[in-house]
């Protein structure tokens, strides 16, 4: 009884690891008659979680550090309200895995891939785009509100009520023997304020 268990959970691991190996192709293949008639429900396994991104192999790659920052409206247990100042989420990532041999993709890319999930989604006033847009700001906003969770910005009993999120983008410094001037001054994009559902804050969302 035991083994037919267990092959039957390695058949539907088996088979759920084919699907996704399979749908992250279609994603990244040229456009073809699967991806034009399964358009939709490739990119609603892919995105935002799945995303593949091949930055590394353009012509011109990053040359930017981008540092996405957060901080809170928190309603204390006396119901005063008070803000918080700002975390660099992207800076404690770092922290995270300096060191570690084999960070997770999570660690590494999470954070900043549901960033620049929301920028390609909203336009310059932070309208979304499209049902992406929805999606992108619910999801880069669940993970602050964790983020923020972890480092107890809400103090004791205190509960988070607003999220605000900024990017810091920092212009890498060119190699002495390339001539190219670029500016040092970091760039910020403000995110609007967003409200935080009762079971967000309460921490209903791991």
């Amino acid at each position: 009884m035991y083994q037919g268990l267990a092959a039957l959970a390695l058949a539907v691991v088996a088979v759920a690891v084919c699907v996704h190996l399979g749908m992250v192709f279609l994603h990244v293949a040229p456009s073809n008659t699967v991806t034009r008639q399964h358009g939709r429900a490739v990119n609603e396994w892919v995105y935002p979680e799945f995303e593949q991104n091949w930055k590394l192999f353009a012509p011109n790659p990053l040359q930017q550090n981008i540092a996405v920052q957060a901080r809170a409206e928190v309603r204390t247990a006396g119901g005063v309200i008070r803000t918080t100042g700002w975390y660099d989420l992207s800076a404690q990532d770092g922290r995270a895995i300096d060191g570690n041999p084999l960070p997770s993709h999570t660690q590494q890319n999470e954070l900043r891939r549901a960033f620049d999930f929301y920028g390609a989604t909203h336009d310059g006033e932070n309208r979304p785009l499209g049902l992406r847009g929805a999606l992108a700001e619910h999801y880069l906003r669940r993970i602050v509100v964790l983020r923020l969770d972890r480092d107890h910005a809400a103090g004791g009993a205190g509960v988070i009520q607003r999220v605000q999120v900024r990017g810091r983008t920092t212009n890498v410094a060119p190699p002495p023997w390339s001539g190219e001037k670029v500016s040092a001054a970091p760039a910020y994009r403000e995110l609007p304020w967003w409200v935080v559902p009762a079971a967000e804050a309460d921490g209903g969302v791991r």
